[in-house]
């Protein structure tokens, strides 16, 4: 393991002291961190503290070096440091885009209150793009007092660029995500957190990411409850299915030629500027991936983050069995309306294009027979046109977001898990946009997610106006978040909201989160089962990077 003996020894926790009304420092197992009142009060925020450092040069894919240690205060103030990503990404004047960006953010209530439980936030962007506050939750840890951490991991080629080989093993991201749960359990006691009442929580791609630690042996004992927002650990976009392919594709998309040359691809990558490997965002792919994400690893001689198959691990049922809280909004698939005209003609024109990458045929015949069925499932024996289009949304809302999260979820109550909470997210008022060529109005992606939380990610959300229906529903999610929180339910007994169990193995009840808030039955049967029927015979199990072939030497 990266830490040190002396690191864990010099990691003696002190309590939060006071430095005056408007600051407080902290003592960590790096030095001393001062951190501010937050201007609305109540809370002190300490940015930009460095949890572990990002490699550099040659070795920038490899797992992340011990952070920096100090003697004198560290100020920990907001330098708007994010990882390197698309221009897509939220990058703007008070950001500085930096190659060692791995920083931690840590929200404490304005207390002297200790072993208050602690919430870990991974923030989504398809593994492409965002950083820690692009979303706060401020607001919610106000409710009952809890400790909030966000931070920032490597993304894209940086992050996910999986070889196999010593130098780009794979998973990086997902490493710095495993050091920061490390930094936690060693640090948050000192701002009066509890290391043994963690729960994770993650949106979009945090979600996935999140689902894929539950896998993972090297989190063990590190969190506590899980919240997932519309993403799961068998999503199409979750896991590479061919890592390899996928960077060989992308080199020779960069005009890079001697990619099926293994050694060759992993000097290009190793020297290639940051500019240029996230030239693209990989955000539109009609296969419902983002190309450069999580891997399925193979052994190098290193820590392994995920080392099977998402699907064999659930179904070995070795994984911590902790409270979750899973769900999705009801119209997901609201994320590709932007592409609706474009993707119309394309989809009428070759469906099978637009089949989710995780499933496999024997040939381009199969392919074609099964997108067929799909096809006519979704729109019958009718073009794919504006009369369709909630059938359009319908149909990614289930390939991307409810279909695996629901098989996994089948896969957790099947392991006897017995505190899986499905929650479906609908709530919708005037100021919620309708789709397009109808009066209907829906949830989109994460459109819970921006109910719970607070911070510059909502401007950008056409669904976010600040009505008073909305407001109240805004308050109810972060109850039922906080509850969890503190709890394990997110209804526990003598609350006033409607009962809320965990659910069965027949995949009922859940908690319909809409205008009205109500405990339903099977959520979605006949899609559900339809999907089944398909991912029973063709499914395709994510496989980690092929051996190496012999490095040849010139005499």
């Amino acid at each position: 393991m990266w830490w040190s003996t002396c690191l864990s020894l010099c990691a003696i926790l002190a309590s939060v002291r006071p430095d005056s009304t408007d600051s407080r420092e902290v003592k960590i197992s790096q030095g001393t961190v001062k951190g501010y009142r937050d201007p609305e009060g109540d809370l002190f925020a300490f940015y930009n503290i460095p949890y572990a450092t990002a490699p550099s040069g040659t070795a920038r894919f490899k797992a992340p070096l011990p952070p920096p240690v100090w003697l004198n205060t560290f100020e920990a103030v907001d330098k708007g440091v994010i990882c390197p990503q698309t221009p897509l990404g939220p990058v703007h004047s008070n950001l500085t885009q930096q190659e060692n960006c791995l920083i931690v953010n840590v929200f404490v209530p304005d207390t002297e209150e200790k072993n208050l439980p602690v919430v870990v936030a991974v923030h989504g962007g398809a593994f492409q793009i965002g950083y820690g506050n692009w979303v706060e939750l401020k607001e919610l840890m106000r409710i009952n007092k809890v400790i909030v951490v966000d931070f920032n991991y490597r993304l894209g080629v940086h992050g996910f660029l999986c070889l196999g080989t010593e130098d780009a093993p794979g998973n990086a991201g997902l490493k710095d995500q495993v050091a920061l749960l490390r930094w936690v359990n060693r640090n948050i006691g000192s701002f009066g957190g509890n290391p043994d009442d963690v729960t994770l929580i993650g949106y979009s791609a945090g979600s996935a990411a999140v689902d894929l630690l539950l896998l993972s042996k090297s989190v063990r004992g590190l969190f506590h409850k899980i919240i997932l927002e519309s993403g799961s650990n068998l999503a199409p976009f979750a896991v590479q299915l061919d890592p390899l392919k996928n960077a060989k594709d992308y080199a020779k998309q960069l005009k890079f030629e001697r990619f099926d040359d293994i050694y060759a691809l992993e000097e290009f990558y190793k020297t290639a500027s940051y500019q240029k490997l996230t030239s693209d965002a990989f955000i539109d792919r009609p296969d419902s991936t983002f190309m450069f994400v999580p891997c399925v690893e193979r052994d190098v001689g290193e820590e392994i983050i995920l080392d099977d198959a998402p699907i064999n691990l659930l179904q070995n049922k070795q994984y911590p069995k902790v409270p979750m809280l899973i769900g999705f909004a009801n119209m997901e698939g609201l994320m590709r309306i932007d592409l609706f005209d474009e993707w119309k003609t394309k989809m009428n024109k070759r469906f099978s294009d637009f089949l989710p990458a995780d499933l496999h045929f024997k040939n381009e015949s199969q392919k074609k027979k099964v997108a067929k069925i799909i096809k006519e499932f979704y729109f019958g024996d009718r073009s794919v046109n504006t009369d369709g289009v909630l059938n359009y949304v319908n149909y990614f809302s289930d390939v991307i977001f409810m279909t695996p999260a629901l098989r996994s979820i089948k896969l957790l109550t099947e392991a006897g898990h017995d505190q899986v909470y499905l929650y479906e997210y609908s709530f919708v008022d005037e100021n919620v946009p309708v789709v397009p060529h109808t009066d209907v109005r829906g949830a989109n992606h994460c459109a819970q997610t921006m109910a719970v939380v607070d911070g510059p990610a909502i401007a950008a959300r056409e669904d976010v106006v600040d009505t008073e229906e909305y407001r109240e529903m805004r308050k109810t999610m972060r109850t039922l978040w906080n509850n969890f929180i503190t709890t394990g339910k997110p209804v526990p007994e003598g609350s006033s909201l409607p009962k809320w169990p965990s659910i069965n193995k027949d995949l009922s009840p859940y908690m319909s989160l809409g205008n009205k808030i109500e405990l339903k039955d099977t959520l979605a049967e006949e899609r559900v089962k339809f999907w089944d029927g398909i991912y029973e015979k063709y499914y395709r199990i994510p496989r980690p990077p092929s051996p190496l072939p012999p490095k040849h030497t010139e005499l």
